[in-house]
């Protein structure tokens, strides 16, 4: 992830660093240009295929590791809804052969912390299950539970209270 983000790093400072300079008083006037160039469309600076291909991957990563599976109160059985997200997932997984995923299981505030613990082992468990159901191998996955330690949303009520129980997923590409 760290090379993908240096790859991406130097694409931007590369792009920002190439300048478009006129020269208005050496320009001849007769001719008429066909598309001015402004500040706000700068000269395409070309990459290399690897560098096209990081930042598809990079891009691809960001999208998959913004899903999350979300789950009912007290509950660890993957909703039928979540499948489609499971099957992106899997499929990622199975193609990068060199990515390791860990699924973190989280559980809102309510409960014990050795209760919400154990619920979100279970949840990031079922979660396993599922991309194994669909061909990803055990040696590919790994599972945290972080409990009500790591919540998405810090309210007392029922709106951030859902948003916390889920699992999220973390690729890490070797």
């Amino acid at each position: 992830m760290k090379k993908i983000a240096f790859i991406l790093v130097s694409l931007l400072v590369a792009a920002c660093s190439s300048t478009h300079k006129a020269d208005t008083a050496a320009a001849p006037q007769a001719a008429p240009q066909a598309a001015p160039q402004t500040a706000a469309s700068p000269a395409p600076v070309s990459a290399t295929p690897a560098e096209l291909a990081a930042s598809k991957l990079a891009a691809e990563l960001q999208g998959l590791e913004k899903e999350s599976v979300y789950f009912d109160f007290d509950k660890y059985a993957v909703k039928p809804e979540y499948q489609d997200a499971i099957r992106k997932q899997a499929n990622f997984i199975k193609e990068h052969k060199n990515d390791v995923v860990t699924l973190e299981g989280n559980a809102d505030e309510r409960g014990s912390e050795k209760y919400n613990l154990a619920l979100g082992n279970r949840r990031a468990a079922a979660v396993l299950k599922s991309l194994e159901r669909l061909g990803v191998p055990a040696s590919q996955i790994r599972t945290v539970s972080f409990g009500k330690d790591h919540p998405r949303l810090a309210c007392h009520e029922e709106k951030c209270w859902k948003e916390n129980r889920r699992v999220d997923f973390e690729h890490k590409l070797n």
